[in-house]
């Protein structure tokens, strides 16, 4: 799946890519710690932030939840 901007999409591939290293060769073997990724997590979720700001997405907009409320019956805009 890619990124939700385009720019972000080697980051996050670059991210996924260590996350699931970590996960099987270390995680599942009980190496716990989870700062193996850090780096490459902040370098994508600055570009994320970045895409965010300029598609004017806001973070509480996605945390809203619009299920069975009046905003679900209306149209987004």
């Amino acid at each position: 799946m890619n990124s939700i901007g385009e720019a972000c999409n080697e980051a996050k591939h670059q991210y996924d890519s260590c996350f699931h290293t970590w996960f099987s060769e270390k995680f599942l073997k009980g190496y716990t710690s989870d700062n193996t990724c850090l780096h490459l997590f902040k370098i994508y979720q600055q570009c994320v932030k970045k895409a965010m700001k300029e598609q004017h997405i806001e973070l509480k907009e996605m945390e809203t939840s619009y299920l069975e409320s009046e905003k679900e019956k209306k149209p987004h805009s």
